[in-house]
């Protein structure tokens, strides 16, 4: 399996021992989880706001996506780890934007104790892309 490391200006510098994003096996994109951070001045984006700070993870996300070659169109998956259920409907229109509704990848959501710098919401994908890309 070969395997390419993965990383934009554009999105926030990993803060620990992981990469952006990886290709795999030349068509397989997974991008390591974004949260609301700006990537020019390491500060969260939107405290306690869930639609800002889910504007800013879409944002990270597409920069990264866009580092490997791919799009929105290409995602295959997508997990989001909210800190409040409650917060879902707001987080899902910011989400849906993205999408085209019968387009749309599989997706899981869970509610989780807590995310890392204490934000709101926390999206990762797949993306599947030509190997020739």
């Amino acid at each position: 399996m070969t395997q390419q490391m993965i990383r934009s200006d554009r999105a926030p510098a990993p803060v620990g021992p992981y990469n952006q994003a990886v290709r795999a096996s030349g068509d397989l994109v997974f991008v390591a989880g974004q949260i609301a951070l700006d990537p020019d001045s390491a500060e969260i984006v939107g405290a306690g706001d869930v639609t800002q700070q889910t504007i800013r993870v879409m944002k990270n996300l597409e920069a990264i996506l866009e580092a490997a070659g791919a799009n929105w169109q290409n995602v295959v998956k997508t997990t989001v780890f909210l800190a409040d259920m409650n917060d879902f409907a707001a987080m899902n229109s910011v989400y849906g934007q993205y999408f085209e509704a019968s387009l749309a990848p599989a997706r899981a959501c869970v509610e989780v104790a807590r995310l890392p710098k204490d934000v709101l919401v926390e999206i990762d994908c797949i993306a599947v892309i030509d190997a020739e890309s």
